[in-house]
């Protein structure tokens, strides 16, 4: 039985089978549950050579990720409160492989539950990153929910 679950959260219609799949584990076990969602910053590589591009559109963006961020884990808070859970939630920046490790180290998190992908092509492909990341480098026992 694990003790203290940590959800990665995304959004994503995957991300949600992930909460519902930690949400049945914590219940089962009686454990912590807690979620964290990863605002990425926007890289500036190619763009900030760009002399028609702005730092406010950089600054936006970042706005919106953390909205974005706060209506998915509020909405998470909901779900697991209407199946009796208490969701400790994280907002993190950066890396998301790194920025869940870290705070599964951090948190002494025994299982992690991530999504395969995404909600968009890109998403797919950074998501399914991520979880191919966390699945690789971490010492924790981690699901993959599909």
């Amino acid at each position: 039985m694990f003790s203290n679950i940590l959800v990665a959260l995304d959004g994503s219609e995957v991300s949600l089978r992930a909460l519902g799949e930690a949400v049945y584990q914590a219940k089962t076990g009686n454990a912590k549950l807690q979620a964290i969602y990863t605002a990425v910053p926007i890289v500036l590589d190619s763009l900030s050579m760009d002399p028609t591009y702005r730092m406010e559109n950089t600054l936006e963006m970042e706005r919106i990720l953390e909205r974005e961020g706060e209506v998915v884990l509020k909405n998470a808070k909901k779900y697991c409160a209407e199946n009796g859970i208490t969701l400790i939630t994280h907002m993190k920046y950066g890396d998301a492989g790194r920025e869940i490790m870290s705070l599964a180290e951090e948190e002494k998190i025994d299982l992690i539950v991530i999504g395969s992908h995404g909600k968009s092509d890109l998403d797919r492909l950074l998501i399914g990153s991520v979880s191919s990341f966390v699945v690789t480098h971490n010492k924790v026992t981690t699901m993959v929910v599909r």
